[in-house]
Parts: structure tokens; sequence; C-alpha cells
């Protein structure tokens, strides 16, 4: 089948600090590196370079045409990419000595992408493929709507994490993914337990604790360990996994299959500095000794 991602293109510009900065500080970076990013962005080329076909639906700004060209070589298809007069959204990355991260995003075209891009890309959707969206695009729930009814499997990424935003899609969702802090503030903002959210399938990441799978069918819970590794940069690692999630989902993996497989993708990535540009490849996560 085919994953078909709403998604976030950034340019992602990284600085080394030797502690991320507090609140009146100025502080002089150690180094700095561009990259492509974007939760969607990532998520696009994780997927692919998973194996799967991925088709990109966003907008870039008319400087944007080199993040476009690196999907391309990474595999992803980039027709539904629109470029629209604005700027193309990116984000100031600080990162620690112990891989931890700040991030300011300026979403720019991510969140002028329109209705009618949208339904020309999905028209050409079969059902059973797979959409995925995160919080960094307008058009969320519209787009869940239209894939519903077109027989596309549904999943969301529930960040950058907003209550009203996660509400608005769960009714189209067949696969939620949140992280622990996400999934705490899910439930105090609706009241629901992961498991009762109505979801068939909901994955929360438990960062160096692994993952933990719901089973909305039959109730059951699954734990999927994290594997040791020392982090040299995080960001990018979730969207990573997500990538990989749908890829082996997408490609006829058994869920707990494909989360272990993600979760080697994951580690992985966490030792590289860097965000789409470094994101492994099939081949080195299965031949990954940890």
């Amino acid at each position: 089948m085919a994953i078909w991602n709403l998604g976030s293109i950034n340019a992602d510009m990284v600085y080394a600090m030797p502690h991320l900065p507090t609140a009146g500080e100025t502080l002089a970076a150690t180094g700095l590196d561009q990259f492509l990013g974007g939760k969607g962005a990532n998520m696009s080329v994780a997927a692919a370079r998973a194996g799967s076909r991925v088709h990109h639906i966003g907008a870039v700004g008319p400087e944007g045409a080199w993040a476009v060209a690196r999907l391309m070589e990474y595999g992803v298809d980039t027709r539904r990419i629109a470029t629209l007069d604005l700027p193309t959204g990116h984000a100031i990355i600080a990162v620690d000595q112990g891989g931890e991260n700040q991030i300011i995003l300026f979403p720019g075209a991510n969140r002028h992408i329109s209705r009618d891009q949208i339904g020309q890309a999905l028209s050409e959707a079969a059902a059973g493929d797979i959409l995925v969206l995160q919080n960094e695009t307008n058009m969320q729930a519209e787009a869940a709507e239209m894939a519903r009814d077109l027989g596309l499997r549904v999943a969301y990424a529930a960040a950058p994490f907003d209550a009203a935003a996660v509400q608005a899609v769960l009714p189209y969702l067949d696969l939620l993914f949140l992280n622990e802090v996400e999934a705490q503030q899910l439930q105090q903002a609706g009241g629901k337990a992961p498991q009762d959210l109505g979801v068939a399938d909901v994955i929360v990441t438990l960062g160096a604790k692994g993952a933990r799978h719901f089973d909305g069918g039959t109730g059951q819970i699954t734990d999927v360990p994290a594997l040791s590794v020392t982090p040299v940069d995080t960001t990018g690692a979730g969207d990573t996994f997500t990538g990989y999630v749908l890829s082996g989902l997408d490609r006829g993996l058994p869920m707990a299959q494909a989360m272990a497989q993600a979760a080697r993708a994951g580690a992985l990535m966490v030792t590289r500095n860097g965000t789409a540009d470094v994101i492994p490849d099939l081949k080195e996560v299965q031949e990954a000794r940890f």
C-alpha cells in the first residue's frame, strides 16, 4: 500500500550549546548545522527509508526548493507539495551536551495548505492506505475526515501537543501516537485513559522505558522495551519511531514487531546529530548492534 503524510517541512537550525539557556540569558553556541526537518518531513523520510511508498502533502515558500529536493533524494514522492508566497517553516533548536533540546518553531507555509490541495492528493489514494498527520499544519481534522470517508487508515502524532487539536481528530483515528506527558495531558483534558479513547490502536512512547501499545479492540496492553544507548541528540527520535511503526504496519508487520523495529530505529537515531538527514535506513536498523 502507501503512506500519505499531511506534514510540515522545516529548515532546522541546530545550535550546539554548553547548556540550555534560561530566561534572560545570552549564551554563545559552540556550533551550527542546518538540516531538513519538521515533524512531517521527518516522518516521511523515516517511513520511506523503512521501505514504504510515501507521498508527502505539504507546502514550502519560494526559498524551500532545497527541502523538496532533499525529500525526493530520500525516496519521498513530492508531487503534492505546493510552493506558496510565504516563508518556509523553520525551527531554531538548541542542543546541550547531554543531548536534551529546546525548540522555537515558526510554522510559515505549513499552516496555509488548502483543502483543494489535500482533496486532489487523497483522490489518488487507495482504500487501506495510511494517512498520517501531526499538529504542525492546518487542515488536520478536515483531512482526517476525508481520508476516513475514502477508506484510509488514519494515524495522528499528537505533537506539538494541543488537547483541542487531538480531540478534533479523535473521531476519525485508527492509530494515535502520544508521549507519556501528552497522554497525561489528554487524560486531564478529556477524562479518558488511552485505552478508553475509542481509537483502535494507541501507542504511548515512554522515553528510555520504551513504548506501550493499547489495543482498543481487545483491551490488551503490550510493552516494547527501549534499547540502551548513549544519546547525543534526541531531536527527531520520536518522529523516526512513528515513521518506522507506520511503515512496518504498511508492510504487513504485526504491531509488536513494527514497534520493536521502530525502537531500534529510534535508538540508532539518538546517537546522531541532526534530523531528517540522518534518519537510518532499514538495512542500518536491521544490522545495528546494541
